[in-house]
Parts: C-alpha cells; structure tokens; sequence
C-alpha cells in the first residue's frame, strides 16, 4: 500500500454469488455536483475505511472466515469486497443525515460534502455533521478532508 501497512486481500466471489443483491440506489454525481452550485463554502471529508466502520451481524461473520498460518479468521466489522458493501454503507450514511441530505450536505459513499450558501453559517452547519458523527462513532480520515473551500 502507499502508506507502507499491510491489508489482507480476500476473494468474495463464491459468497458474493450466494447473496441477494441489495439495490439501493447511489446517487448520480453529475446531481451532486450540480447541488453545489450557489455554495460559498464547502468542505470535502472521507471516512477513514468506510466499511470497516459497520459492525457485522454476529450470525454473519463466519461467512467471511479466511484461513491463514496462525488459523481461522473471520471479520467483525464488514470488509471491502462483499458484493453489498457499497450500498449497506450508502444507506447508512443516508440514514445518519437524513435531515441534512441536499440541504447542507451532500454524501456519495464515503465521501461527504458539508456546504453553506453563505460562509458565516459554515463551522455551525459542520458542528451539525460531526454531532451526527460522533453520535454514530464514524471516524475521518484527517489526511483526505479538506475544510471550508471556496466555491470555483
């Protein structure tokens, strides 16, 4: 990896081929780019492992087990690869700003857009997101945010 650590890589593709397929809907973001139109600020966050925020379902987690020298592994939290993973994401992250969404913010899987029509709003609109945040103990990814940009 770029950062120098490690990451296990594990092939899905017979569970994947076992699963249902979960079809909510990712927003088009050509949408979301128009959305931010007329926005004075705005600020660009990225989860930090998006997926491996979202805890497995204990009943689910001996279905990802991988084997390796020191033994049998299986996942807690939802690694990337499983077939649902995008839109189980998605559909949390659009649960968690419900009120927020198209209003002052704008989601499109892991990556998160908080944006104000005017600049004085700005840091209580972001307050807003990062109560949400840390009521669901989602984390960011400092490296990959960027705060309060000007629009252009």
């Amino acid at each position: 990896m770029k950062n120098g650590k490690s990451r296990v890589c594990v092939d899905f593709t017979d569970l994947n081929k076992a699963c249902l397929k979960d079809s909510f809907p990712l927003p088009h973001i050509d949408r979301l780019v128009e959305s931010t139109l007329g926005h004075e600020l705005m600020s660009f966050m990225d989860a930090f492992s998006g997926y491996n925020q979202i805890l497995m379902n204990p009943e689910d987690q001996e279905k990802t087990a991988l084997i390796m020298d020191r033994g049998t592994y299986c996942y807690k939290v939802m690694p990337f690869g499983l077939k649902n993973a995008r839109a189980t994401y998605h559909s949390l992250v659009n649960r968690m700003f419900e009120q927020q969404l198209g209003k002052t913010m704008e989601v499109y899987i892991d990556d998160m857009l908080v944006k104000s029509m005017e600049a004085s709003p700005h840091l209580t609109v972001l307050k807003v997101c990062f109560d949400i945040l840390n009521q669901f103990g989602m984390k960011h990814n400092p490296m990959k945010c960027t705060f309060a940009v000007p629009s252009g």
